[in-house]
């Protein structure tokens, strides 16, 4: 190892290449694929190869990884901008390597300050200093510029055997965790085998005790749902033409399905706005009422002039139901995007980038924002939490609009943007692991793919094929209780990576001026 090391540092640009190659092997941990191990020993390897470098050249050879890793983790981005977005394919891929630079910056700027702080690379600097250090680095990559926290290190354990660690410390903390497994690794390459025999075994401990954390269990009532596939071209979606087309389709699939408690259209399933397409609302909500269901929709909502990505209730008035309120344009009873998706629902510097190309001019990107904490949705009786495509990647923001009487998690997309690609994929798998943290079910609706039932542990118990049109109709079993997460949130995780980086300043008091690159 020594010899490989030395070699190494003879040829740094070979160093940054098989950096960038560590990096690029994570996708592999994400969906499609799943094959958790890769993402601890990916992280492994770059502690290792890293070892001893100056916190410049540390910070080049974490940019590599970083880089790697997006360039192939979200290389799906550039899907949209080249087929829908009017941009040529050499500017589309130039921009998502653009973006994959940007978020390098994240794991670069963790190994920077590992070089900084710890430059011997003691075992509880590894074991301590470095999950703290790339912890706060995602989290910050998940707040900066509205944040982007995909990829999150903990998303790789979507079907691995630490999931259910994510009751109790959420996503953010199995980053923390399989960074910890990485330095253990580390340590036992250097013959230093009882960290990572330590580590496992309180893991193990851990999942095993996870479930005495949380309170939630099943009533033993369940709830009748359907969700409906509509399959709507994307090139088609705004089409003025297709509108009553569109929203006729979504009619005639659910109709053979309103004997069910909840129909559920995707996000923006009627692309339009509210007060344009009165008439078909109030005869959808008249034949939901008959039927005794709810109907919720993804619609353009309007408000004082601003127009919202929004969720909306038809039907609801159930005769059993004296708390139940029908539906009326403009009510209470909707939810109103807040995380809005840059460029896609709001072009900053807009005055700037609208002219540059269509790209910047997509049809609906200028949303306004909802509120950050908004009352459940209420169906025939039921509370669901819902979150509008981007937004169930952000757990904080779900977390904070759950309260103790929310039966049901809802997510709606429209993920016919990104084609064919991983993209749509890896965004279930966020959703999944919303469901993990929180101890509840959950609905996704989507217009192409993927279409899912996911229960109170995070695992998928029904979902339709993507790329057709139907319906998934199931039973969801309901729950009462709290997870450890739903009551604290990541905050002890991030307590306890900020006083790791503070003992490790502490440690390290002199700033070392005369570092060689």
């Amino acid at each position: 190892m020594k010899s490989t090391l030395a070699a190494l540092k003879r040829h740094p640009k070979l160093r940054l290449v098989l950096a960038f190659l560590a990096g690029a092997s994570t996708a592999l941990s994400f969906a499609p694929y799943d094959l958790w191990p890769i993402y601890p020993l990916a992280l492994a390897f770059g502690l290792w190869h890293s070892d001893k470098l100056s916190p410049k050249a540390s910070f080049g050879y974490w940019l590599s990884f970083g880089f790697g890793a997006f360039a192939f983790g979200i290389s799906w981005v550039h899907v949209s901008m080249d087929r829908f977005g009017g941009l040529p394919l050499i500017a589309s891929i130039g921009l998502m390597a653009l973006l994959a630079l940007y978020l390098a910056l994240y794991p670069a700027l963790a190994g920077a300050l590992l070089a900084r702080l710890a430059p011997k690379r003691h075992n509880w600097q590894l074991l301590g200093l470095f999950p703290a250090l790339w912890t706060l680095c995602e989290w910050l990559r998940g707040w900066v510029l509205t944040g982007f926290p995909w990829l999150w290190g903990g998303y790789s354990q979507t079907s691995g055997p630490l999931k259910p660690l994510a009751s109790m410390i959420g996503t953010l903390g199995l980053s923390f965790v399989v960074a910890l497994l990485a330095a253990s690794l580390v340590l036992l390459l250097k013959r230093r085998w009882l960290s990572l025999v330590v580590s496992s075994a309180l893991l193990a401990l851990l999942v095993w005790q996870a479930p005495r954390f949380s309170t939630v269990e099943r009533t033993g009532e369940t709830l009748s749902v359907a969700l409906v596939q509509g399959n709507i071209p994307q090139s088609m979606k705004w089409d003025p033409d297709a509108l009553w087309p569109t929203m006729l389709k979504y009619m005639d699939l659910s109709r053979p399905h309103l004997d069910r408690d909840l129909v559920i259209w995707p996000e923006a399933a009627i692309p339009a706005p509210e007060s344009m397409v009165a008439e078909f609302l109030d005869n959808a909500n008249k034949v939901a009422n008959l039927r005794d269901a709810a109907i919720i929709t993804g619609i353009i909502s309007q408000r004082n002039g601003d127009f919202y990505n929004s969720l909306i209730v038809l039907g609801n008035h159930h005769q059993k139901q004296q708390d139940s309120a029908d539906y009326s344009a403009a009510g209470d009873n909707q939810f109103r995007k807040h995380h809005l998706l840059p460029i896609g629902e709001f072009v900053p510097m807009e005055s700037l980038l609208r002219p540059l190309a269509p790209f910047f001019n997509l049809p609906m990107s200028s949303f306004a924002r909802g509120s950050y904490q908004q009352n459940n949705l209420t169906a025939l009786g039921h509370t669901l939490a819902p979150a509008i495509c981007y937004e169930i990647a952000f757990p904080e923001q779900l977390r904070a609009n759950v309260a103790e009487d929310t039966q049901v998690l809802l997510t709606v997309s429209n993920d016919a943007w990104f084609g064919e690609s991983n993209g749509p994929l890896q965004h279930m798998e966020i959703a999944q692991m919303r469901s993990a943290e929180l101890g509840r079910p959950l609905l996704r609706a989507t217009n192409n793919g993927v279409t899912a039932v996911v229960d109170e542990y995070g695992n998928i118990s029904a979902k339709l094929p993507q790329f057709v049109e139907g319906v998934l109709t199931a039973e969801v079993p309901l729950v009462e209780g709290q997870t450890l997460f739903s009551r604290v949130g990541q905050w002890p995780v991030l307590g306890l990576s900020g006083l790791l980086l503070l003992l490790g300043l502490l440690y390290c008091p002199k700033w070392r001026k005369n570092d060689k690159s």
